[in-house]
């Protein structure tokens, strides 16, 4: 066979290879967010939160007991400490006890949503490395995963409202859509520090000062009464004002909901939000190389 015949017969072999390639990668586009990925792999993020419940609980002795404990506890601390000695006013004939607990429920929350959504992508960083997914799955996993225990701790709040002679009201269904707008802002602040912290690890050990400091800036433990009125817009700039005082409408029915911190907290949330879902998107391409 001549060099001619076997060159046409290997012309004529069939491809093993296919001519269609499929390539997985983050969109390149600054305003490419790919939002809808996430509805495409809402699989993978319910197994996610499924599983930072589980393990959340499964080597603690006491179980999900911890997320009645812990609310309580600092509801007592916070009684002692800012009732009884500092004598801080409480408006209206609220208990302080329930008036503390209906800020440290929405601020814990908060809370713990902002240090799993942030810290979650080192923690992910074998599953980050080994396959691609929309990466923003991992710090909406980690605010979701608390809600377990705001659901368990508000019931508790609820048992807690009755033995004091604190009747629920239809108020106490704005709890919800606060609740959405604590956990938007713990999302657009993951989406900001996440990033941060792959590449600088000193986001995860100054978050629980962060915190702390966030804490105290906002109405946990006082009224946003005590804030000179003057100095009210300032103090609305802390989006989490609006939240614990509406929480706090909500639970005890006394008074009226700052519609002006709920306001400006909402918009800032939004540009908050969109800036980080920007911001983290720009990044996402290079977590698997420094992660």
């Amino acid at each position: 066979m001549t060099s001619q015949e076997i060159a046409g017969t290997n012309t004529e072999l069939p491809s093993r290879t296919s001519d269609r390639i499929t390539t997985l990668r983050p969109e390149r586009g600054l305003f490419d967010l790919e939002l809808d990925q996430i509805w495409r792999f809402r699989g993978l993020l319910t197994t996610l939160v499924h599983r930072d419940v589980m393990v959340m609980y499964r080597q603690a002795a006491l179980g999900a007991t911890w997320a009645i404990i812990q609310p309580i506890f600092a509801v007592a601390i916070f009684t002692i400490v800012f009732s009884r000695i500092a004598k801080l006013p409480v408006p209206g004939d609220t208990p302080y006890p329930i008036f503390a607990f209906a800020a440290v429920l929405p601020w814990t929350y908060f809370a713990e949503a902002v240090r799993r959504g942030s810290t979650g992508l080192v923690n992910e960083s074998n599953l980050v490395r080994k396959v691609y997914f929309p990466r923003m799955i991992i710090p909406l996993s980690g605010v979701l995963a608390p809600l377990l225990d705001f659901t368990i701790a508000f019931f508790v709040l609820i048992a807690m409202m009755l033995l004091m002679g604190v009747t629920p009201t239809w108020r106490l269904a704005a709890a919800f859509p606060l609740v959405l707008v604590a956990g938007s802002m713990a999302l657009a602040v993951s989406l900001w520090l996440a990033p941060i912290n792959v590449r600088y690890r000193d986001v995860k050990y100054t978050m629980t000062f962060m915190l702390q400091i966030w804490m105290y800036a906002s109405p946990v433990v006082y009224s946003s009464t005590m804030v000179p009125e003057k100095w009210k817009w300032v103090y609305a700039l802390n989006p989490m004002v609006g939240v614990i005082e509406g929480f706090r409408w909500a639970v005890t029915g006394q008074g009226e909901p700052d519609m002006m911190a709920l306001g400006i907290g909402v918009s800032l949330i939004i540009l908050l939000l969109f800036g980080g879902l920007l911001f983290f998107k720009r990044l996402e391409r290079n977590f698997a190389d420094l992660i």
